[in-house]
């Protein structure tokens, strides 16, 4: 456990609150209705994911978590949907070294149940049964982040 009255733990004074949370952009789509509520065929359901974070005053940033969700039986998409879950936090007292992490990982952990949940009632409204997204460990993404951008790049090929 860190004590917080010692000097040089890096603890002292940090601050991480949440000021708010919102619905930045939400679609959806369902180009083959009503043909796609006759099919009997259970549907392939195509997850993607985008972070990002930025500085929007001192000690402020804007953490935004964009998901994804294509259904397909086939060739043909029975719906898309994409959501963009935003939050603004107050972030104080961390090392500049130590934010990105925080930014790629503690904002989006807490964006994700919103996202989940807001995902779930859209596709829900547009007459599907529920997509319930499984747990995403945002520590293990950015670690694999880090990983991919460490790698040595190919060399070019000259000509």
């Amino acid at each position: 456990m860190v004590d917080p009255q010692v000097p040089g733990d890096g603890t002292q004074g940090v601050t991480f609150s949440i000021d708010k949370i919102y619905i930045k952009d939400l679609s959806l789509e369902s180009p083959g209705s009503p043909q796609s509520f006759l099919t009997q065929e259970q549907p392939q359901v195509e997850v993607g994911l985008r972070t990002r974070g930025e500085q929007i005053q001192p000690d402020v940033y804007e953490s935004v978590l964009t998901v994804t969700l294509t259904a397909k039986v086939g060739d043909k998409t029975l719906f898309l949907v994409e959501a963009s879950q935003a939050g603004i936090f107050t972030i104080r007292g961390i090392p500049p070294d130590r934010l990105q992490p925080v930014i790629a990982i503690n904002c989006p952990t807490v964006l994700f149940p919103y996202i989940r949940e807001c995902l779930a009632d859209a596709v829900t409204r547009a007459g599907f049964p529920p997509v319930h997204l499984a747990p995403i460990s945002f520590e293990a993404l950015y670690q694999q982040q880090l990983a991919q951008m460490q790698q040595p790049q190919p060399a070019a090929a000259v000509n």
